[in-house]
Order: structure tokens, then C-alpha cells, then sequence
């Protein structure tokens, strides 16, 4: 097979633009619609791309469209130029006036609730003309969302180890804990058992969430079910109010109630459910200076977290401030 030529002028970024969204929607008449283009107009661009390529990107079937193995290689690289021609952009005019620029953060329960808000609020005190957007999604969407660009990076809870692709840097140790309201009728006793809980409702994470394996795994060691009376979220606003309104119980990390009164920890250890709390960067694209002085920001707010939730050393990688690429440095076990 013939190494195809993408740099004769046949090959243009709407193509690019194209798999990125036939990748994310599943079907040709999706990826129409965000791009705003007609059916056959998109239809018409992959049949052009396949021909360039050579080989074809994705199987057709009634409820859709599949990426082949070829399809997920390009796709994966079309991101990759989409994400660097999108920051190029960016860093173009933060250069141009260094006081003012955009820095667009993912981020999920675990890193929204405390430590993003107070870095935000220390890098507006020096740079009060600072866009910072911040998008709020599962790991997994945000994680998308990153490879190809539309995010700089993601606080959160983190998982897995660094690889070639996402560079991941811990930033603080967590504990989950199991959380009411403060006039829930468990409130204030010295001991729960996790039994004493059955007959309530419980808020849990989504099932594609980490959490909510390790919640699963917990309840599975000690012989029991899941709740059956449960909702499952991981919007903080609805899980809040809902803590507030009924007698629900919620596993939440540590620190989002460590300063609400109005939410009370049981006493109903989750050992060993816990989290570390970092960024996860792109390993290849460098950060702008917007960017950069965030991830600062966060640095600063971290390392001045109570000794409980204190930050731990760098573990699986690092950003370096100077060019703005992160360093994956070494595995944790």
C-alpha cells in the first residue's frame, strides 16, 4: 500500500474537521448538523477523504457509522492538528496583549467544587481581564474533548497513569466520604453501619465513573447490594440540594463539605475509596501563557490544602512552566 500524499492540496482541514465530529456524533446525519452543512455535502467529504486515504474510515450500518481501525488512527491525528492549530491561534493573541487571553479548563466533581473556584479567584486578582471557561463533564467526555483541542486541560480525580498521549500530574491526596444533611436522622451518631443505611436513598455516580466501580466493590465485599432507591449524578448543584432537601445519602470527595455546615460526614469509613486530585495535559501540545498561569494558580491553592487533604509529591508527570509541555515523568505503581 502506497503512503498517501496529504500535503498535495487535495486534503482540507474541513475533512479533518469532518471525522473529529463523525467520531464523536456515530452517524453522518449528526455530523451534519453540528458543522451546519447538508447531508450529502458531509457524505460527499468522506468519500473524498476515503479516497485520498486510500482505505475506508468508518462501516456503515443502519443505526450509524463505526470507525475502522483506519478511522480511529486518522481520526486521532486529525485531532491532534485541529488541537495545535486551535491553540496556535490562541497563543497569537495572548502574545499580542499578555494581560488579557483565554484558558478553557475541563474539569468533574472532584476538582470543581474547591480548588478550581479558589484558583480562579487568586489568578483574577492579578490578571482581572483573563477569560477562564470552565466545562464541566464526565472523565471521559472531557478527556475527548482535550485530545482534540476545544479544552487546555482537566482538574480531577485521576485513575491512570501517564502514557504517550495525556500526561497526568497529581496534585493532592482525597478521602470520599459518605454525606447528609445536618438534621438527617443518622446525623451526629458515633457509630454507622453501612446496613444502617439500606433503607435510605442514595445519590452514586454515574456507572462509567471510577468512583462508582470502587462503590460498587465496596458493597460487593461486605455482602450487600446497591441501593435500589438511588439516583445517579455527578452534578454537584443537584446532588447539594438534594442532600439538603431530603434524607438522602451521597459519596462525595472530602472537601466538598469540609466548609458547608449544612452537610455532616457519617461515620462509615469507605477505606480504601479514595483519589488523588491533579491535571491531565496533553503530552504533546504545549500550553500558552494563559494556560500556564492557571495551572500556577492551581499549584499555589493546592499546596496550601490542610494536612489531611494535603498535596503529595508529582507522581506521574510534570508541566513544565517554561515552553508549557508537560513532562510525563515517571509511573506511579
Amino acid at each position: 500500500m502506497k503512503i498517501p500524499r496529504l500535503l498535495d492540496g487535495r486534503l482540507k482541514f474541513r475533512h479533518l474537521v469532518l471525522v473529529d465530529a463523525l467520531s464523536r456524533q456515530g452517524s453522518v446525519v449528526g455530523a451534519a448538523a453540528e458543522l451546519h452543512v447538508t447531508q450529502p455535502a458531509a457524505t460527499r467529504s468522506l468519500h473524498e477523504l476515503e479516497d485520498i486515504l486510500g482505505v475506508p474510515l468508518y462501516e456503515r450500518g443502519p443505526r450509524g457509522v463505526t470507525p475502522t481501525v483506519f478511522g480511529e488512527a486518522f481520526t486521532e491525528h486529525a485531532r491532534a492538528v485541529l488541537a495545535q492549530l486551535a491553540q496556535a491561534g490562541r497563543h497569537v493573541v495572548e502574545l499580542a496583549d499578555a494581560d488579557r487571553g483565554t484558558v478553557i479548563v475541563g474539569t468533574h466533581l472532584a476538582g470543581s467544587n474547591v480548588l478550581l473556584p479558589r484558583a480562579i479567584a487568586e489568578i483574577k486578582k492579578e490578571r482581572p481581564y483573563l477569560t477562564v471557561v470552565v466545562r464541566e463533564a464526565s472523565p471521559e467526555a472531557l478527556l475527548l474533548e482535550l485530545e482534540a483541542g476545544r479544552i487546555d486541560f482537566v482538574v480531577g480525580r485521576l485513575t491512570v497513569p501517564s502514557d504517550e498521549r495525556i500526561a497526568r500530574r497529581k496534585l493532592y491526596d482525597e478521602s470520599v466520604e459518605l454525606v447528609v444533611r445536618a438534621g438527617h436522622p443518622l446525623a451526629g451518631r458515633i457509630a454507622v453501619e453501612l446496613a444502617d443505611l439500606a433503607d435510605y436513598p442514595w445519590i452514586l455516580p454515574g456507572a462509567e465513573t471510577a468512583l462508582r466501580r470502587e462503590i460498587e466493590e465496596f458493597f460487593a465485599r461486605r455482602g450487600m447490594p446497591l441501593p435500589m432507591n438511588r439516583v445517579e449524578t455527578t452534578s454537584f448543584l443537584t446532588i447539594r440540594q438534594l442532600l439538603l432537601e431530603t434524607d438522602v445519602v451521597a459519596a462525595l470527595p472530602g472537601l466538598i463539605v469540609r466548609d458547608d455546615a449544612r452537610l455532616v460526614r457519617l461515620a462509615v469509613p469507605l477505606d480504601p475509596i479514595g483519589h488523588s486530585v491533579g491535571l491531565t495535559l496533553s503530552a504533546a501540545r504545549a500550553l500558552g501563557p494563559s494556560a500556564q498561569a492557571l495551572i500556577r494558580s492551581l499549584e499555589e491553592i493546592a499546596a496550601h490544602m490542610a494536612p489531611e487533604t494535603g498535596p503529595s509529591a508529582p507522581d506521574t508527570g510534570t508541566a513544565a512552566p517554561d515552553d508549557g509541555i508537560p513532562d510525563r515523568g515517571p509511573r506511579p505503581d
